[in-house]
């Protein structure tokens, strides 16, 4: 069902500029009577020397108001936006439901951006003030504290008024499964949780495949392991977040969704061949990018994360040019039968989860057949010979390395038809 809250007309865009460390107002999104959202960069904004488009594809640096073809909140803005998980904890925290029937539950979009923490993914927030900035910021809590509230809230229990606002300080970043922010004078991290439902160790299986992809030579968000409540949690260093001497820089990011000017409805038609042209066209360093892409491509399918969805990919904006983040979200999927496929096209029609395919994809990222071979053979080698090491760092089990061991990582059908020799 969709709330009766539906207050929520404007919302302004503030944006924290490249070496800025305060945001200004870049413009208003509104969600217009007729149906549908409409965008109007500020005057002031415009008037800037050093302003930048959010995204030129949807949002040109240009007066005028500005509605999408579908009339649909910009892809660029929808990036900033929470997610599943974090959707759920403003249900509950505004109207009250819980469990399954704040599932059911659906607030208008303004809702969600307003209502989410202010400390989100990017270097948006959105605020009901054109001329005042107040940051939405979470109440004080400790890992124990923010582990105990997920849990409750999973179980659809009340939350204290301190762990709700706690726990909002989170909703602004993406995924489904519990997480909070983490900050301190030194790091800014993301807590990724367990829960009771899961069917196997997710925390231990992409702190594994984090740690493998380093290891192979991807750039990959650095990870932690540690425990709350007697229970495993990750924490993902923030790579949109920046330490200098003078304080916190934040980093613009678009998804590869949106920069493959693609909906939430059209992701399945997001391909990794697709974003390499996008590459090769306005990246940075676009043969070292297009390696790099191929290597992502290429582990995901060796460690068997099948939800490489076009959000779990994203790009730095500076208004010139785009720049690949850190890889993150590189989740490995247990499966007990053979075939399997990525979210993600790999070339053409083609997502079967099988080197073979990749080797076919080589050319579009600006590699050989050998090239690719040697791209391929080295990760596979790395992850054989740096399995147990890690495995044992991570304290895993016999029974928890042979459930990972061929039915995620490493899985037969990701090796059919590979040559040999």
């Amino acid at each position: 069902m969709t709330s009766e809250r539906q207050t929520n007309r404007e919302a302004y865009v503030w944006v924290w500029l490249p070496g800025m460390l305060a945001p200004v107002v870049a413009g208003r999104l509104v969600r217009e009577a007729r149906g549908g959202y409409s965008f109007t960069y500020g005057r002031s904004y415009l008037d800037r020397a050093e302003a930048i488009s959010l995204f030129a594809d949807e949002l040109p640096l240009q007066p005028g108001v500005q509605r999408q073809r579908d009339d649909d909140i910009p892809s660029c803005l929808r990036d900033a936006a929470p997610d599943a998980w974090g959707r759920r904890v403003i249900v509950q925290r505004l109207t009250g439901q819980r469990g399954t029937a704040a599932a059911r539950v659906e607030l208008d979009d303004l809702t969600y951006l307003l209502e989410s923490g202010s400390d989100r993914i990017g270097a948006l927030d959105f605020q009901t003030s054109a001329t005042s900035y107040r940051a939405r910021t979470a109440a004080s809590a400790s890992l124990d504290e923010l582990a105990e509230a997920a849990e409750r809230l999973e179980r659809g229990e009340p939350l204290s008024p301190a762990l709700a606002l706690a726990l909002q300080h989170g909703t602004s970043i993406g995924g489904a499964r519990p997480k909070a922010l983490l900050a301190s004078e030194s790091t800014r991290q993301i807590a990724k949780f367990s829960t009771s439902s899961d069917l196997f160790n997710v925390v231990k299986a992409e702190y594994l495949a984090m740690r493998l992809a380093s290891r192979v030579g991807l750039e990959v968000a650095p990870v932690t392991l540690t425990r709350a409540l007697g229970r495993d949690v990750l924490l993902i260093d923030r790579f949109d977040r920046r330490r200098t001497p003078a304080g916190w820089e934040r980093r613009l990011m678009l998804s590869a969704l949106t920069l493959l000017g693609l909906r939430e409805l059209e992701a399945r038609y997001a391909s990794y061949e697709d974003l390499a042209h996008r590459v090769r066209r306005d990246f940075s360093a676009p043969r070292a990018t297009l390696h790099e892409l191929f290597g992502r491509m290429v582990f995901n399918i060796l460690c068997g994360n099948t939800d490489d969805h076009a959000r779990n990919h994203a790009a730095f904006w500076d208004g010139q040019r785009y720049r690949l983040t850190p890889a993150y979200d590189i989740c490995p999927q247990l499966r007990t039968g053979g075939e399997a496929s990525q979210a993600m096209l790999l070339t053409g029609q083609r997502r079967d989860s099988r080197l073979v395919t990749c080797l076919a994809a080589a050319p579009a990222f600006g590699l050989t057949q050998t090239q690719a071979r040697d791209w391929i053979d080295h990760q596979r080698a790395t992850l054989e010979g740096s399995w147990n090491p890690l495995c044992d760092q991570a304290e895993l089990s016999r029974a928890e390395r042979d459930a990972f061991w061929q039915r995620a990582f490493l899985h037969p059908y990701c090796l059919e038809d590979y040559p040999t020799g």
